[in-house]
């Protein structure tokens, strides 16, 4: 049968190999055969549609599991990372805030956009995340609303570490069949990315993101600094030893899916899955995965600070310093409450543009130029989010282990 060489040759290859062959081979079919790309789009479809079914269960039952086999006195390590992530967050604002300075974009802005229904204030942006806090178990789990469903898995791990030994082995062992399931899902990552890469070059029309290729060369130029320079600075910094190979296995066995699906939550089941061949803290990963989805935001901060200082140039507004670094700080809030904002970083735009004194009408324009170059943007913004969720718990719990071991000498 033919099925069978093929089976025993993706048995041998690592995944990472078949998901490079499946991105040249989706190239070349949008390139030579456009029109069979509708077709083998309903792979990449389904391929996330997978991911997010599974996810908001993986994470549920993932961090109760945790929790409630957790023992006492041994740490999470959960502060380093959040620690870490809002570092991570800021820097990324800082070095779009200053690309954008040094390196201004101009925009066309037309006749008024119709404004869409984003927060205004920084209150709504954090009104928002405490909602979702506390929101219903059961509508977190169906909207994948991830900070509502740690709220539930933590307070429900929390109460069945005192539950029999017999109930805690249950809940390990739903861990465990949940995993199991992820191992397919992922299994078929390949052939999903083949259906994104085909339908995402055969529906990205070069000419349409021509006339913004200054916006998007300032906009992935800070994205790739922050991932090659600062992210690993910020790593060096905690563990004195060279970061580039952790780095290099985030991007590569994180990065590359997060940049196709376009999605942090639909990346949690790869990065959790990353996070226990890394051999990292399961009480750690667990829980700061899921999170890092939610609030290490480092793209979402350099679009938000990139798109509205390209208004703020457009219009001819001056930039003082004090001002700059205020929006550094904004960018840096609403990064981390866009999952909870309907539209993601894109909306958030208009908040910061307010601290100028830009209308609506013209911040929204800017919205929808986003769009327009969201076929880059969103992809680029995802894949360092997503990375560096994995990234950081990575660094946190080998600092962790460091120093446990220097203090056993």
């Amino acid at each position: 049968m033919i099925l069978s060489p093929l089976l025993r040759w993706t048995q041998r290859t690592s995944l990472v190999t078949q998901i490079v062959i499946a991105l040249l081979a989706g190239i070349a079919l949008a390139m030579l055969l456009p029109a069979a790309t509708p077709q083998v789009a309903l792979l990449g479809t389904l391929f996330i549609a997978a991911l997010k079914a599974v996810a908001p269960v993986l994470v549920f039952i993932l961090v109760i599991a945790a929790i409630s086999n957790h023992k006492p006195g041994e740490a999470t390590h959960m502060r380093p990372v959040l620690a870490l992530y809002l570092v991570g967050t800021l820097a990324a604002a800082v070095v779009a805030v200053v690309a954008s300075l040094w390196f201004p974009s101009t925009l066309v802005l037309q006749a008024p956009a119709q404004a869409a229904d984003g927060p205004s204030r920084i209150q709504d942006v954090l009104l928002a995340l405490l909602m979702n806090v506390v929101d219903n178990p059961v509508r977190a789990l169906t909207n994948a609303n991830y900070i509502g469903i740690l709220a539930w898995a933590v307070g429900i791990g929390m109460a069945l570490r005192h539950a029999s030994a017999g109930t805690r082995a249950v809940m390990a062992d739903l861990s465990a069949a949940i995993t199991y399931i992820i191992q397919w899902v992922i299994r078929f990552a390949p052939l999903g990315i083949f259906g994104l890469v085909a339908s995402t070059f055969a529906e990205a029309g070069a000419n349409a993101l021509w006339g913004y290729a200054h916006l998007l060369a300032v906009l992935l130029g800070c994205m790739l600094f922050v991932a090659l320079v600062v992210n690993p600075l910020i790593v060096f910094a905690v563990l004195r030893s060279n970061p580039y190979p952790l780095v290099f296995t985030c991007l590569r066995e994180s990065g590359v899916t997060a940049f196709f699906t376009r999605s942090s939550a639909a990346n949690i089941p790869i990065n959790l899955a990353l996070a226990k061949r890394l051999g990292l803290n399961e009480d750690t990963y667990s829980i700061a995965i899921p999170l890092g989805a939610t609030i290490n935001m480092a793209g979402a901060a350099i679009t938000i600070s990139v798109l509205s200082l390209a208004a703020v140039h457009t219009l001819g507004i001056a930039v003082d310093w004090p001002t700059a670094l205020l929006l550094c700080v904004v960018a840096s809030v609403c990064a981390c409450g866009a999952s909870g904002v309907a539209g993601g970083s894109l909306l958030l735009i208009p908040l910061a543009c307010s601290l100028f004194g830009i209308t609506n009408d013209v911040a929204m324009q800017v919205v929808a130029i986003g769009f327009i170059i969201g076929i880059l943007q969103d992809s680029a913004e995802t894949a360092l989010n997503s990375s560096t969720d994995v990234l950081f718990t990575a660094t946190a719990c080998r600092a962790a282990q460091a120093a446990e071991a220097a203090g056993q000498r």
